[in-house]
């Protein structure tokens, strides 16, 4: 099944964002669970990153839970909100 996990940052959290980035990559590459593509939102000046998307491939959406608790932009109060949703995807034009 596939989820999609939208995540907002605290206002301000850039540093923050960049202070723990390479042990967020690490912690993605090494994780159980599969990430078919993620990158981080931004906002309309096209650059300020402002959150993080995930579309994610798992069992449950309790393990999908698990993997974004883990995340170390999580355990460092990057994300100010976390929306996890199953997700049917119906068209893929690569």
């Amino acid at each position: 099944m596939h989820y999609i996990v939208h995540c907002l940052d605290h206002p301000g959290a850039v540093d923050k964002r960049l202070a723990h980035y390479d042990a967020h990559k690490d912690y993605l590459a090494s994780a159980k669970t599969k990430t078919v593509i993620s990158g981080p939102l931004l906002a309309d000046d096209n650059e300020t990153m402002i959150g993080s998307l995930f579309l994610l491939e798992a069992d449950t959406k309790d393990e999908v839970v698990a993997f974004n608790q883990a995340d170390p932009f999580n355990a460092a109060g990057v994300w100010a909100s976390v929306n996890i949703h199953p997700f049917a995807k119906r068209v893929d034009n690569r």
